[in-house]
């Protein structure tokens, strides 16, 4: 992607009991990232394809608290705006909009906690992740979670610059 590099927020989350979150990968908030484009959806998922992430798909986030233990997940907002709460119900709320993108480390819970009527999210996983699980913060789920979430592999490119993007940064990723 052409252009300055948008405004990046970080985020870690430690284990809260109920979400364990990822103390290691911190969440990346890319504010204004798919900014400038007529069809944010399509520029998107180009990026997407162009920097390994596959998997895409169209809809909204889900208004519980729910994480992914075998996969790390990037989110492009495509329409409208939302308030998001990251890491668990004591995590951090932020407001999100058309045109942020947020990667969100394998074990990092989120929640819609409300939405305008056109919000939408074009989400996807990095290579050979696509098949991901959903995860609630049950008692009887953690076994096997820290595990899963700790041999989740790295992706090999940022969802949205590529091999010099700010996930490759912050993720140590070489």
């Amino acid at each position: 992607m052409d252009g300055p590099s948008p405004q990046i927020e970080t985020h870690i989350f430690e284990d809260d009991g109920r979400i364990p979150n990822n103390p290691e990968l911190p969440l990346l908030v890319y504010q204004g990232a798919l900014s400038g484009t007529d069809d944010p959806d399509s520029a998107f998922r180009a990026m997407l394809a162009e920097n390994g992430w596959g998997g895409a798909w169209r809809n909204g986030v889900f208004p519980y608290h729910h994480y992914h233990s075998t996969s790390h997940e990037v989110l492009g907002v495509v329409g409208g705006g939302a308030t998001l709460t990251f890491g668990g119900p004591s995590g951090v709320t932020l407001d999100v909009d058309a045109g942020d993108v947020v990667v969100i480390p394998a074990g990092v819970g989120h929640k819609n906690e409300g939405s305008d009527t056109g919000f939408a999210v074009v989400g996807a996983y990095p290579r050979g992740q696509e098949s991901y699980d959903l995860r609630t913060g049950e008692a009887g789920e953690r076994p096997g979670v820290i595990e899963n979430i700790h041999n989740v592999a790295l992706p090999e490119r940022d969802p949205v610059f590529g091999e010099d993007g700010p996930l490759v940064e912050h993720w140590n990723v070489r």
